[in-house]
């Protein structure tokens, strides 16, 4: 569990609590000692990511890195996990590689990539202001 042959119940607990995970983990048939993977129990890609983000949290590392990690969640699970996202990335880097940009919205840096090359880099308000291509996205994506 967590990669650690003996994980602390508290700290796992705390980390599937802060991914949006720990809900669905109690509607399993066995709570958190439900078996899962080839022989066990199948996951949704969203329950899979929650999964996914716990364990990072769980091992706190001290740089976190989310490729796309909210793109299988629904609405209600990314505002769960970004209303958490604070306390999740405080005192560690955190890069977050996202599409979707309300992802991204309150990062303290964000790199917009065109082709593969640095297009802009700003905070959300800077990026707005600049009306390029993260105001464009942005204007495509959040209906401004």
């Amino acid at each position: 569990a967590f990669g650690d042959a003996e994980p602390d119940l508290d700290r796992v607990l705390v980390a599937a609590q802060t991914a949006a995970a720990h809900d669905f983990i109690m509607r399993l048939p066995l709570g958190y000692e439900t078996k899962i993977g080839e022989s066990g129990l199948s996951l949704s890609g969203g329950q899979k990511q929650r999964i996914a983000i716990a364990r990072a949290i769980y091992n706190n590392p001290p740089v976190l890195i989310f490729d796309e990690a909210t793109s299988a969640l629904d609405t209600e699970s990314e505002r769960a996990i970004q209303d958490n996202l604070g306390r999740l990335t405080a005192g560690r880097t955190t890069i977050v590689i996202a599409h979707r940009l309300s992802t991204i919205r309150e990062a303290d840096s964000i790199v917009v990539l065109e082709r593969g090359m640095v297009a802009e880099v700003g905070n959300h308000d800077q990026l707005m202001a600049q009306r390029g291509l993260y105001f464009y996205l942005s204007s495509q994506q959040l209906g401004i």
